[in-house]
Order: structure tokens, then sequence, then C-alpha cells
């Protein structure tokens, strides 16, 4: 399950990826607009900014806006900065690979294989969905919404 962080983290980059480029946006009005605790949110901020997705300007007009491009910024990585691995199970997970203590063969493993197969098609995905998709889709959504009350 994404944790409360890896959800808010979301959030506020989806938020800054609808605002204009460059243009940086006050903790406070991403906190009220997304309705997301000012102190939880900074430190959500920083861990974005350290991982080079984000940057902050200082003063009057300061605030965070997006380091990269909104195709560029991946739900994998942001699950992955806030919650760790992806895969279900230690063994199958790339950069936090631990054997399983109870695994007798690893390499002819039907339980690994699966979940192999699961946490490929899972990362896959993932990757897809970008904050670029996101916002596409929430923007589908609103229209088809207005297209059903019209109808």
């Amino acid at each position: 399950m994404l944790s409360k962080k890896a959800k808010y983290a979301i959030n506020a980059l989806v938020y800054l990826a609808q605002q204009p480029q460059n243009e940086p946006v006050q903790i406070r009005t991403i906190a009220e607009t997304e309705n997301i605790s000012r102190k939880f949110l900074e430190s959500i901020l920083l861990v974005l900014r350290n991982a080079g997705m984000v940057n902050s300007k200082k003063g009057k007009e300061g605030g965070y806006y997006l380091l990269l491009t909104p195709e560029e910024i991946n739900m994998a990585e942001v699950m992955r900065i806030f919650d760790g691995p992806i895969a279900l199970l230690p063994c199958v997970t790339h950069k936090y690979y631990q054997k399983c203590q109870e695994c007798k063969d690893e390499v002819h493993c039907g339980i690994r294989d699966i979940f192999s197969d699961v946490r490929r098609e899972t990362v896959r995905m993932l990757k897809d969905a970008t904050l670029a998709e996101i916002i596409h889709r929430q923007k589908d959504l609103y229209e088809r919404d207005i297209e059903e009350t019209i109808e």
C-alpha cells in the first residue's frame, strides 16, 4: 500500500506540475490547497528536493517548483523515494535484494518467478505513470463528467 507520505508527495508534485514553469509556490499555498499539514509537507518537499525533483527559492517570492518536467517524474521513482522497494518479495527487487530465509532453491522457485513477473509489470506501469499522465487523465475525467452531465 502507498504510504501517506508518498501519496502526499504525489499530490504536491501534481499541484506543482499544474503551475507555470519555474514559478515558486509557497508551502502554505500547497498545504492549504492539497489539505496537507504544513509541517508534514515541509519534510516531504525537502526529500523531493534532495532527490532532484523539485527546487526551492528563498525570500518573499520564494517557494517550491518542479526541477524536472512532468514527463520526467514517474510514480516508480516517487514510490521508491518514500516507500522503498516496489517488489512484494525481497528476492525479486533489484535495488534492495535479499534472499528469502526459507528459500531452498531460488533459481527454481515458482513463487519467486510469479512475483518477479508481478514486479516487472508493476514497475513498467508505474514508470509510465508520469505527472503528465496523471494531469492528462484528470482532465479527461473532468471532460467525461461534463459530457455526461450535458447528456
